[in-house]
């Protein structure tokens, strides 16, 4: 049997594991956070130049703690890294984290994207993403939106409007992935001036269109409306219950970068501060782990090119908006 979407194609296919959105439409940004029923092990791989992160050094495969209790992606720029203290404060409130003595500590890593210039009101007099953290945490489903929504809400590409996507696979075992992504991109979903997605050729059942893939291909370049320091950024988590260990995290991190590559081209620039995180529930042990690990690495690219995808196609149109919509352009 092929491997095919879950019942939901999200994320949340994978079992134990929810998602929680939460935006402010005024300021035009937003939160999203990965929660888990238990704590699960986690990786993460930077390619991109621009990178705004917090706790990702632990989750190298040599430190101490070997689980984390939730993943945050947040727009906001530096100012987003607060998200993730609005998740940890509620979580610590729960009884949750690592134990340290009568103590529980948290473990929240959290990635950001710029979305400060996207024609949203930018003068609050306090920073706003602890509380979009902790809302987001409240808020955490099986069910979530996509496209303008979460940590996506104020996300732009090289010429649409960006926003949230996800999308699951059930490999030919049994195992589950999905990926989650917030796509701010330098470059583009689109080839040249669209509607063809660049990441046609993974689409499955029309969940973006059904377009098929582009009749032509020009060159691509670089939007000279993108072409800002540290202005863009694609965030993305893949996510499996495949009994996975910090270095398989990781390494599936990185087979899932080649996903952003399929779907935004170009990709990783010194601009962006592309990241990927891996969360692994560890519900299903690998029959052949070598073999195993190069089946969930495809399937991580192809969901993570999906998911990119999905998230363009799925934005809606806001007042005031400074990009256009895909559904405006092309629907």
């Amino acid at each position: 049997m092929a491997a095919r979407p879950g019942p939901r194609n999200l994320i949340t296919d994978v079992p134990g594991l929810r998602v929680g959105n939460a935006q402010d439409m005024q300021i035009r940004t937003g939160v999203s956070v990965l929660l888990g029923d238990a704590p699960f092990t986690a990786g993460v791989h930077v390619m991109g130049g621009a990178p705004g992160t917090r706790e990702t050094d632990l989750l190298s495969a040599d430190k101490t703690v070997q689980e984390v209790d939730a993943l945050v992606l947040a727009g906001g720029s530096a100012f987003g890294l607060d998200a993730a203290s609005g998740v940890a404060d509620s979580l610590r409130a729960q009884g949750r984290g690592f134990a340290v003595g009568d103590q529980r500590v948290p473990i929240v890593p959290a990635a950001i994207l710029f979305d400060l210039l996207n024609g949203g009101a930018k003068d609050w007099a306090e920073n706003p993403y602890r509380r979009l953290g902790a809302q987001a945490l409240a808020a955490a489903d099986s069910h979530f939106a996509l496209g303008t929504a979460g940590a996506g809400t104020g996300a732009t590409t090289a010429n649409l409007k960006g926003g949230l996507g996800s999308a699951s696979l059930v490999l030919h075992g049994g195992v589950t992935l999905g990926a989650l992504v917030a796509v701010n991109a330098l470059g583009s979903a689109v080839v040249g001036e669209g509607p063809h997605f660049w990441a046609a050729p993974f689409e499955i059942r029309g969940e973006f269109g059904g377009r098929g893939p582009a009749p032509a291909f020009p060159d691509p370049h670089p939007a000279e409306t993108k072409l800002t320091p540290q202005a863009n950024t694609t965030l993305g988590i893949i996510a499996t219950d495949a009994a996975l260990n910090q270095a398989q995290c990781t390494r599936l991190c990185v087979s899932a970068h080649d996903g952003f590559a399929r779907a935004l081209l170009p990709s990783h620039t010194p601009m962006d501060g592309d990241l990927i995180f891996t969360a692994a529930t560890g519900a299903r042990l690998l029959d052949n782990p070598a073999l195993d690990m190069i089946e969930l690495g495809h399937a991580a690219a192809t969901c993570m090119a999906r998911a990119i995808a999905r998230a363009v196609f799925l934005a809606r149109p806001l007042p005031g908006d400074t990009q256009p919509c895909w559904t405006e352009k092309f629907a």
